[in-house]
């Protein structure tokens, strides 16, 4: 089974078209974007501009992703409390995670070096990934094109609006068992995180399949995920080869049709 959102992420609104010559008026479905607030301890911790879906989901991938848990169960409960335009997403931590989480906010106090989402130091930006090198998969080539394909007939919301992104999580025995959209594509990837973890899926044994390029820190968190072989259909950036190779992910990009190209671990794709 496919799990997908039921909730509502798009309004239709008046626009004006010129196509082969001829001006017309209508209508058009476009993506709802709202601001997402995490917090934790009563504290909020970031805002994102996300879709307002699935949120649950987005919360414990986020954490996940984030090094904010390592394990669902660190998470004691998460309440979505609506907050003017947008959402304030609510999440209670188990005694241990709220405390390591506190001390690393007082090392964030005041300025910070890089500037990226808040973070102390360059090297946390290169942050070091769980190492899959060892996890065991062998698919086929032809499950790479369909996983592609799976995701892209459950995109509900991309059919109705052209203008969101899309993460999927394939098992080559089963098909495709989660998929989750949001305008942003890390966003994506954290909903489709937390949807893996949310119905306890082997995330060792599938493929996570996106509608995006392929830049590093879509790398570093199908890595945190743990599944071993990333997908997409636009191409990846130097550092996100770089990454992939020492994390041991296979990296397959460029997904179009029945072709694609593999840059890193292509010995768990059969060709």
């Amino acid at each position: 089974m496919i799990a997908v959102s039921t909730k509502a992420s798009y309004r239709r609104v008046a626009r004006t078209a010129l196509r082969e010559g001829g001006v017309t008026e209508g209508e058009r479905a476009v993506p709802e974007e709202v601001p997402v607030a995490f917090s934790y301890g009563g504290s909020t911790h970031a805002v994102m501009m996300a879709s307002p879906a699935d949120l649950v989901d987005f919360a414990v991938g986020f954490s996940l992703t984030e090094g904010i848990i390592s394990v669902k169960a660190d998470i004691r409960a998460i309440e979505v409390v609506e907050a003017g335009q947008g959402y304030d997403v609510q999440v209670d931590l188990q005694d241990t995670n709220a405390d390591a989480l506190r001390a690393r906010r007082r090392h964030m106090a005041g300025p910070v070096g890089c500037g990226l989402c808040g973070i102390e130091s360059i090297e946390q930006a290169v942050r070091v990934v769980p190492d899959l090198n060892d996890v065991k998969i062998s698919v086929g080539g032809h499950d790479i094109v369909a996983a592609m394909k799976a995701l892209n007939e459950a995109q509900s919301l991309n059919r109705e609006t052209r203008a969101v992104h899309g993460a999927g999580f394939y098992d080559a025995r089963k098909g495709l068992l989660a998929a989750r959209e949001d305008v942003g594509r890390h966003n994506a990837l954290d909903k489709l995180a937390g949807a893996v973890i949310n119905a306890e899926l082997p995330s060792h044994a599938g493929i996570v399949a996106v509608t995006s390029r392929l830049s590093v820190e879509m790398v570093q968190k199908t890595a945190i995920l743990g599944s071993p072989i990333l997908a997409a259909i636009s191409a990846p950036t130097a550092l996100a080869i770089e990454t992939a190779e020492k994390a041991g992910v296979t990296l397959v990009a460029l997904v179009r049709g029945e072709e694609f190209e593999i840059f890193t671990r292509a010995e768990r794709i059969i060709l």
